[in-house]
């Protein structure tokens, strides 16, 4: 039987950081960076190609965010007739589809392989499509997405013009759930492939530890108080939505898989408008190796540790693999001290799949420094990019299993490819470019 997730915090002082002077609080404050924690950017700084169009989309859902779609014509082309409509990922804020365009565009080999171009030069037209709030409920995004399936199709000289959908990282959910909604509601979206790009089919992780660090640090009563905090990602709809294992403030004791009822509606809602879309051939690929071999980052290992003079400190653990009641690090202010302890968690920091520098990303944010090897941990784990068959709440599988002797129909995908090695997530890379492209471009 699979025990449940969980986090226990133990306290052994008051919770009260008022008691540190304003000075003490100014100190600490001068040792973190502000803003939203986990949150990348794009840009490579080459050359970007302008778009040929740019269309301003609404939600089906009413006043909700909308979003943004940026046409690229294929080589050749002088309008739309071949679409595919690729759509961004998790992050905070507005999409930077200039960013997207050049992220998804960044050559993948030493001969300067480009993925967009070769696709446009295959005489595919490409729509990057973007959302007011790429942390919003993803049900809303795929309103978004479900209007520039339409007007795509409007624009399309071929009443049997077949359409490439799908996206990167959450881009892959937002578009399932848009194309099954339309086929639920028997509205053809006249698309014969859709095609997920490391997408958090089953879930994706963020350290629970990390995300514990992020609520904690936005209790420091400085900086703007308008201005997103350091758990405003982690807070919102769609990392509630996407994370398999989250919490919800910095003393949450409790199950973890299902601490977040956005979570479990989201899947009701999915499985509702039958899970996968039924009519295109699904396709997706996997940043993570198919050999069960993640990074070595040592379960229950400390990652890093932060100190703020005697005022302050925070220790973040990799995460011990299951247990009871396992230490996965530590945070005080002043006499206030929390440790926080995982049962039947997975060591899924090391997992095989596409990588995030989770721990780097808060050490800078933190202003220490971390060793290159423990920046990086699992984000995508491969099981989940794939699409294997089992719970996406119970997670009653091995995220280490190797699958090169797995068999296909274990996916829910039609057809899927992992990579070479553990790659960054979202990130295009040679084996999964020339494995996509006679698969779209046929």
């Amino acid at each position: 039987m699979v025990q449940e997730a969980r986090v226990d915090v133990k306290t052994t002082a008051p919770e009260n950081v008022q008691e540190l002077s304003n000075a003490d609080l100014a100190a600490i404050a001068e040792s973190v960076t502000p803003g939203p924690w986990y949150a990348t950017e794009f840009r490579t700084g080459e050359t970007r190609r302008e778009a040929n169009d740019t269309w301003e989309l609404l939600s089906t859902t009413p006043k909700t965010p909308g979003g943004t779609a940026a046409v690229y014509y294929a080589d050749g082309h002088s309008r739309l007739s071949r679409p595919m409509i690729f759509a961004d990922g998790f992050n905070y804020g507005p999409s930077d589809l200039p960013g997207l365009f050049e992220h998804l565009n960044s050559p993948y080999n030493a001969d300067g392989k480009r993925f967009l171009s070769q696709v446009l030069a295959a005489g595919i037209d490409v729509v990057l499509l973007g959302f007011d709030q790429r942390h919003a409920d993803i049900r809303t995004n795929a309103g978004v997405a479900v209007n520039c399936i339409r007007r795509a199709i409007a624009q399309c000289d071929d009443d049997d013009v077949s359409l490439i959908v799908g996206g990167v990282s959450m881009g892959g959910m937002v578009t399932r759930y848009a194309l099954a909604s339309m086929g639920a509601n028997e509205e053809d979206h006249h698309t014969g492939t859709y095609l997920s790009y490391d997408t958090p089919h089953n879930g994706a992780w963020i350290p629970l530890i990390l995300q514990q660090l992020a609520y904690f640090f936005e209790e420091l009563p400085v900086g703007d108080p308008d201005a997103p905090t350091q758990a405003a990602l982690i807070r919102s709809a769609a990392a509630q939505q996407l994370l398999w294992s989250w919490v919800p403030n910095a003393l949450y004791s409790g199950p973890t898989a299902t601490a977040s009822p956005m979570r479990t509606e989201f899947l009701n809602d999915l499985r509702k408008i039958g899970w996968f879309p039924k009519r295109p051939r699904t396709l997706g690929v996997a940043n993570g190796a198919g050999d069960g071999i993640g990074r070595d980052l040592p379960p229950g290992t400390i990652a890093f540790d932060w100190k703020a003079g005697v005022l302050a400190s925070a220790t973040a653990r990799f995460q011990p693999d299951n247990g009871a009641e396992q230490a996965i690090g530590g945070m005080n202010f002043g006499t206030a001290i929390r440790r926080p302890f995982t049962s039947a968690v997975p060591a899924m920091d090391g997992a095989p799949g596409g990588i995030l520098e989770s721990f780097g990303l808060v050490a800078d944010k933190l202003n220490i420094t971390i060793g290159e090897e423990y920046r990086s941990s699992c984000f995508v784990p491969v099981v989940s990019s794939l699409a294997l068959d089992f719970d996406p709440v119970k997670w009653d599988i091995d995220p280490y299993m190797p699958l090169q002797e797995m068999r296909a129909e274990r996916s829910q995908l039609d057809e899927f490819q992992w990579d070479n090695g553990n790659t960054p997530h979202g990130v295009i890379t040679e084996p999964l470019a020339r494995w996509i492209l006679p698969r779209i471009t046929g």
